[in-house]
């Protein structure tokens, strides 16, 4: 699964790397957790745009947004059979930047933080949907999901799942509308996972120390 995730590229290397024509300036953060407002890369009739959206997806027929903490993460084998997620697989696909994410492991009978990352330290994408919920006010809410697959590579040793991280190459081909196929994903030596402080267990600690590895005991 995917319940934690740092995006600390700067706003013109996240264009860059997203080939977006423009994107508004926001500020490092270290320990994203789940219905924090989170930027997304999709398409639009102007091309690739980035997106403010909520982190935890609400399906337009939901009686409240409550229900976005559990939709978190989409298993990418079964988002054409839950009705959470159908609408938004046929229509709404996005890419969900991201410099890292975190896992935690058991050990010696406490859960230890692991960090996972590209072998160059760069931002990717993972593969995310997108819905949009009209709350009882009126307000319309945008909120998102990351897809998530069988681990592979470092992460098999943290967790039996992982985020969908994208191949660049096959951005165009996830973002396109209609598109009812899993994209690639970057292969598994393309990952290194390394310990971090328990400091990323607690989402109020959104600070650089989250990404700096530590030596276990």
């Amino acid at each position: 699964m995917c319940g934690r995730y740092a995006l600390t590229s700067s706003p013109a290397v996240i264009a860059e790397r997203f080939r977006l024509l423009w994107t508004p300036d926001f500020p490092p953060h270290y320990n994203i957790a789940p219905s924090q407002t989170v930027p997304i890369v999709r398409e639009t009739e102007a091309g690739r745009a980035l997106a403010f959206v909520r982190w935890g997806l609400i399906p337009s027929w939901a009686k409240d947004a409550s229900i976005g903490m559990k939709l978190i993460n989409a298993r990418g084998e079964s988002l054409g059979d839950k009705p959470a997620f159908r609408s938004a697989y046929r229509r709404r696909h996005c890419l969900v930047p991201a410099d890292a994410f975190y896992e935690w492991k058991p050990i010696a009978g406490r859960k230890q933080p692991f960090c996972v990352r590209l072998r160059d330290d760069g931002p990717f994408g993972m593969a995310g949907l997108w819905e949009h919920w009209t709350a009882p006010d009126g307000d319309v809410v945008e909120s998102c999901t990351i897809v998530t697959v069988e681990a592979t590579g470092p992460v098999a040793d943290l967790h039996d799942r992982m985020p969908l991280i994208v191949a660049p190459a096959d951005y165009d081909a996830w973002l396109s509308a209609g598109s009812t196929e899993l994209p690639a994903a970057v292969p598994p030596e393309a990952l290194r996972a390394y310990p971090v402080s328990p400091l990323v267990s607690n989402a109020r600690n959104d600070v650089p120390a989250c990404l700096e590895p530590i030596e276990l005991g």
